[in-house]
């Protein structure tokens, strides 16, 4: 019975050492230029805050949720699009249907100015 996870256990190992061999080859033969820039921690696309409590504009994450949104939309036109002459009529209505519902959806947040960062 463990003799069938051989190949899993096998691949495994094989995937780590490759992972870990890949970060100490890039360790010894990077470039070790550290400065103040790079060493400083970064967060968000702003400068770090004294208090991690402290709060900041929700619209960051608004535009980031947006993002993810229209981008996943590619991962629902992808397929339809090598798929399109088998679907024929009923398919082209359904994305039109899906790609409709995205515009409208994306008028709605332009309209209500949450594309527009100050």
């Amino acid at each position: 019975m463990l003799a069938e996870y051989l190949p899993t256990l096998l691949f495994l190992i094989v995937a780590g050492g490759i992972g870990v061999a890949l970060l100490v080859v890039g360790r010894l033969l990077g470039p070790q230029r550290p400065s103040v820039e790079k060493l400083s921690p970064y967060e968000c696309g702003f400068a770090a805050f004294e208090d991690a409590r402290m709060q900041f504009d929700v619209r960051y994450y608004l535009i980031a949720i947006l993002f993810i949104v229209f981008d996943l939309e590619i991962a629902f036109v992808f397929p339809w699009a090598l798929v399109f002459r088998e679907l024929g009529v009923f398919g082209l209505i359904e994305m039109g249907v899906f790609l409709a519902l995205l515009v409208i959806g994306f008028v709605y947040v332009w309209k209500k100015g949450a594309l527009e960062w100050e």
